[in-house]
């Protein structure tokens, strides 16, 4: 069956530990396993120590049909961040500002040029999500019309073209919204003077979401992913822009949400994160999937990250 990967960020380290753990060894450098096959969730780029590596592992076990993947928002991020912008002169459709180099910066110092285009190369071969039957894997939101908007802006414009990157950061337009919402995950605009700080130190207005929960009788403490107990504990608007799983639908796999260094334990019975922060100090985690319509806390596997504290 599936291992599915969460977020890697560059730690090629712990990725090769986490593969070895779970029996696959390397193969005319390519790591395989003799039954089963990977899903990466997407973001390999960004944050780490060893992002060529990261990107060589996964990229030769796709290529190698010993893995597939899906596109992150960092991959898609990078895509905007080296494409022109066709009516500013000199301006690129991620702009370069001092935040977005901070956070891309990693990637442009361990890539070569050649590296770098060639790996952007890969990142437009990435879909949005797959819906396997049995399992479904997205970057952050499973969500159905919005998958189906950036797959036909594919067939129309070309995989990731500078035609679709236009449109697909371009505020307002359907592109927009979609990539948002499925790579990036639905986000609730916090009241008024409330603010939150992420892990990066950059102060937040807006919050990520349960978006596969009703909002009905949630907080702006409980409604957060993760969970913040230090925001209001009044109940937030019933118009939350929420994408509810029925629990009736196939297991959904996500990575993105930098949940605490906590035991692994499914969200919902068909709904797992497997984002535990390896950028962060916390650990790079997998679920082996069996096929099970309900998911399993001990099917997770994890690996610290090396430069975790004791």
């Amino acid at each position: 069956m599936f291992d599915i990967i969460g977020d890697i960020h560059g730690h090629a380290d712990e990725l090769v530990e986490l593969l070895t753990k779970m029996g696959y060894s390397e193969q005319s450098g390519c790591f395989r396993h003799p039954t089963r096959r990977v899903i990466f969730c997407g973001d390999f780029v960004d944050r780490g120590p060893n992002i060529p590596d990261v990107v060589r592992i996964a990229r030769s076990m796709a290529e190698s049909d010993a893995a597939l993947a899906v596109m992150g928002n960092h991959e898609f991020n990078a895509l905007a961040y080296h494409t022109p912008d066709p009516v500013a002169p000199n301006q690129f459709l991620r702009v370069h500002s001092k935040k977005n180099e901070r956070q891309h910066i990693q990637t442009l110092q361990q890539f070569t040029d050649a590296e770098l285009t060639t790996a952007l190369e890969w990142f437009r071969t990435l879909p949005p999500a797959l819906d396997l039957g049995n399992l479904r894997v997205v970057h952050a939101c499973w969500h159905a019309a919005g998958i189906e908007t950036i797959n036909d802006s594919i067939r129309s414009d070309g995989r990731f073209t500078a035609a679709f990157l236009t449109d697909a950061t371009a505020p307002g337009h359907p592109l927009f919204e979609a990539v948002e919402c499925v790579m990036k995950g639905p986000e609730l605009a916090l009241p008024d003077g409330v603010t939150v700080t992420d892990k990066e130190g950059n102060v937040r207005r807006r919050i990520r979401i349960r978006w596969f929960d009703e909002p009905t009788g949630e907080t702006w403490a409980s409604y957060g992913l993760p969970a913040n107990p230090g925001l209001p504990g009044e109940p937030i608007s019933s118009n939350a822009p929420a994408v509810p799983y029925s629990s009736d639908e196939p297991p959904v796999f996500v990575g993105h949400y930098w949940l605490p260094h906590a035991t692994p334990t499914p969200l919902r019975p068909n709904i797992a994160c497997l984002d535990y922060s390896v950028a962060k100090h916390g650990f790079l985690c997998a679920y082996r999937f069996d096929g099970e319509r309900s998911l399993l806390a001990d099917h997770f596997v994890a690996v610290p990250a090396r430069e975790a504290k004791p």
